[in-house]
């Protein structure tokens, strides 16, 4: 990792980044089709829970977020997650075994058209709320990235900090 002077290593520590994901399924979460996908959730929630650079995630008491509606389409899902990082954030996401359920999406996730993750910075200690990450999505699919709303491709860094986010590196990528 580049060293940082300390000015901006203060202002990149004073934000998060969010991180926000929909997928429309191919069937109810209770039929066979979505049982690999349901079994996955649990240990992979786990194990976000206890990555470096972890802040929050949305969940309901049940400890994950498939029963929040936040679209019209009862098949559309939303994940929110706050990071210490983009950095994290994508160790986490392609570096570990959740990379394995990525590669298993289109078994239990329509091919979305539009953009389907958007990543913005978040005041340390900030949690978004999911009309924010709409707002986000929607900002994202109608402007392409800016620093409102970004992705892992096209980084933009926090606010005040002196050099641009790099991207997350293409071999990290899952095949689409």
């Amino acid at each position: 990792m580049p060293r940082r002077d300390p000015v901006t290593v203060d202002r990149v520590a004073a934000y998060h980044v969010a991180q926000c994901n929909i997928g429309r399924v191919l069937a109810p979460l209770d039929t066979p089709r979505l049982a690999g996908f349901v079994e996955a959730l649990e240990p992979i929630n786990r194990m976000a829970d206890g990555a470096p650079g972890f802040v929050w995630r949305l969940q309901t008491e049940a400890g994950d977020a498939t029963a929040i509606r936040a679209f019209e389409d009862d098949m559309l899902l939303l994940n929110m997650s706050v990071w210490e990082s983009i950095e994290a954030l994508a160790e986490f996401t392609y570096r570990t075994p959740h990379r394995d359920v990525l590669r298993r999406r289109r078994e239990w996730f329509e091919r979305l058209a539009d953009a389907y993750l958007v990543l913005w910075w978040v005041p340390a200690g900030t949690v978004p709320t999911v009309v924010e990450a709409r707002e986000r999505l929607e900002a994202l699919r109608r402007d392409g990235p800016t620093p409102a709303a970004f992705t892992f491709r096209s980084p933009f860094p926090p606010p005040g900090a002196s050099r641009a986010a790099d991207p997350v590196a293409e071999d990290w990528f899952c095949p689409t």
